[in-house]
């Protein structure tokens, strides 16, 4: 196994030899897309929802994949297999490129690049720690108005979600849920949230990232025959909920156990959440909905 491997203009090369021109507007002004998208025990988790959303980001943000959707597929189950990953954390970006040397300065007329690359699987919050359950920080520091960046459209501009993590880790918690400029529950870096009440499952309706794994979770709570709801959701709601967990493709689904450094519930994990949790991780072993990585490989 290695530290990973990357693709990128045409060649696979380890991560330290990935790199982007400076020149690149995708690194000067964020103008780039992604989707991130994992590897457990050899499968890929709901790559085809992936990398359909990957597609529709590009368009929305007026990029071009350069390859078809069959192609992107194989270079990062070519970049799983170079790495001799089981568990990986895969992404697929395409920036907007450089400006044409000498031309006007249109990003109409940019050459778009794709970078797709592989590494160990990333938890946001580790195993250990999602055991006794995550710290939650809810903090001054607003999500961006949809009207400015469409959610749904997976960016690189999380200056919102940077500024909110911060706030979050000087204030010793674990990681940072904002608020909607209206003052609603929204989505922290790289997570969705969910909380529970009398046994409803409630999740943000506004302002955030259309997730898989948030798909996930409202599939595996109608399996259970759990409802789930989506709505808005003011501050008070989380911290009187009874349980709170996170979704993302990089911890699966996750405990809450305190918010601002308050006990949440019973201050340990809900036991609506560890049954979801352990559904997800059981089905994940599985191969549930998934594709293995041997079966796109040349």
């Amino acid at each position: 196994m290695t530290d990973g491997v990357a693709f990128i203009d045409g060649e696979y090369v380890s991560p330290d030899e990935a790199k982007v021109s400076i020149f690149d507007i995708g690194f000067s002004r964020g103008d780039a897309v992604y989707d991130t998208v994992s590897a457990w025990k050899g499968y890929f988790f709901r790559l085809d929802d992936h990398v359909a959303r990957f597609l529709r980001s590009c368009a929305g943000a007026r990029l071009t994949c350069p390859h078809p959707p069959e192609e992107v597929k194989r270079i990062l189950a070519t970049c799983v297999h170079r790495a001799g990953l089981e568990d990986a954390y895969v992404q697929m970006i395409v920036t907007r490129g450089r400006f044409p040397s000498g031309g006007p300065r249109d990003p109409r007329l940019c050459q778009n690049r794709f970078v797709g690359f592989a590494l160990p699987y990333i938890w946001i919050i580790s195993p250990e720690r999602q055991e006794t359950g995550i710290d939650l920080a809810l903090v001054e520091n607003r999500r961006t108005p949809t009207e400015a960046i469409d959610p749904r459209i997976k960016n690189f501009n999380w200056m919102d979600l940077q500024r909110g993590l911060f706030e979050a880790l000087d204030r010793g918690a674990d990681t940072a849920v904002l608020l909607t400029p209206a003052g609603y529950l929204s989505e922290g870096p790289g997570f969705n949230l969910f909380l529970v009440r009398e046994g409803v499952i409630l999740t943000p309706r506004t302002n955030v990232l259309e997730g898989i794994t948030r798909a996930t979770v409202f599939d595996l709570a109608r399996e259970a025959g759990v409802p789930v709801q989506e709505a808005d959701l003011r501050p008070d709601a989380l911290r009187s909920a009874d349980e709170a967990f996170l979704s993302s493709t990089a911890g699966g689904i996750m405990p809450v156990t305190r918010v601002d450094g308050e006990p949440l519930g019973t201050g340990r994990p809900g036991p609506l959440t560890m049954r979801l949790r352990r559904l997800y991780w059981d089905k994940r072993e599985a191969g549930w909905r998934g594709t293995a990585v041997k079966d796109l490989l040349v």
